[in-house]
């Protein structure tokens, strides 16, 4: 009966230990044995992330997301969904990091991390051929119907700096899911304004006779990051590593020249 307690005792031991191995110390070396990353974006923003003809993403964030995984040696895999449900995958782990032209924000560094920044982009203001309006200074959109695309640094800025400020009619300001769907509400004239970034708007331009830019410089933008899970360290420690490697070696530029030189 002791030998029986003994050997029973023994495996016991050893499937505890074997679970212990089993379980991941970090999110990053999860990500190291299951081989795969897996990337959230919100493939309606060319020309950083959009699905092409063919079906396949496309962008120059979608080709950022393959260097990085095959520079780390993972596989990848992109989840496409709504912009403004991005951070909450990160947060509850359906995704492992987030890329969609990202800029800091204080209000999603409190539940979020940022990696270092990977790009530089500006924003812009859309408006149909016949707008007679004028915009010497971006606090002038809120004299007009605006659209912004939900949970963007756009949305952030005209709700804290116009809205709550007093400048600017929260009726005044529309919120969407796609930036295409309000840049088809430009053109039907349900809003008279489009706030984005610089390249998405200049990509809706140049689609469209009836749509100009009118102003574009750093309102709310700036650097780009990719967002990845609060206090990941490991996480972020190997894609900043990544992300300086493909600074220094030219990868970026010559990326970035390939998707935007053709829309300027």
């Amino acid at each position: 009966m002791k030998r029986y307690f003994f050997v029973c005792s023994i495996l016991l031991l050893v499937s505890i230990l074997a679970a212990c191995q089993s379980t991941p110390a970090n999110h990053w070396e999860k990500i190291q044995r299951e081989g795969t990353i897996i990337i959230g974006t919100s493939a309606d923003y060319p020309p950083f992330e959009y699905v092409d003809e063919n079906g396949e993403f496309a962008g120059f964030d979608v080709d950022v997301m393959k260097e990085l995984a095959a520079r780390l040696d993972l596989e990848l895999e992109i989840i496409d969904m709504p912009f403004d449900s991005l951070i909450a995958a990160v947060r509850t782990g359906k995704i492992d990091i987030a890329v969609a032209a990202f800029n800091y924000s204080e209000e999603r560094d409190i539940s979020v991390d940022f990696t270092e920044a990977y790009h530089y982009q500006e924003n812009g203001f859309l408006v149909s051929t016949d707008f007679l309006g004028t915009i010497d200074d971006p606090e002038d959109v809120a004299n007009y119907k605006l659209g912004v695309q939900t949970g963007s640094v756009a949305d952030v800025w005209a709700t804290e700096m116009l809205v709550n400020n007093g400048m600017m009619d929260d009726g005044n300001l529309f919120r969407y899911e796609r930036v295409d769907q309000a840049g088809l509400d430009v053109l039907n004239g349900r809003i008279e304004i489009l706030m984005a970034d610089y390249y998405p708007l200049l990509t809706l331009e140049q689609e469209s006779t009836a749509l100009k830019i009118i102003y574009h410089g750093e309102v709310a933008a700036g650097p780009m990051m990719m967002i990845i899970p609060d206090n990941d360290v490991e996480t972020k420690a190997e894609i900043d590593a990544m992300i300086d490697e493909m600074i220094s070696d030219g990868f970026i530029d010559s990326t970035a020249t390939a998707h935007f030189s053709v829309i300027k």
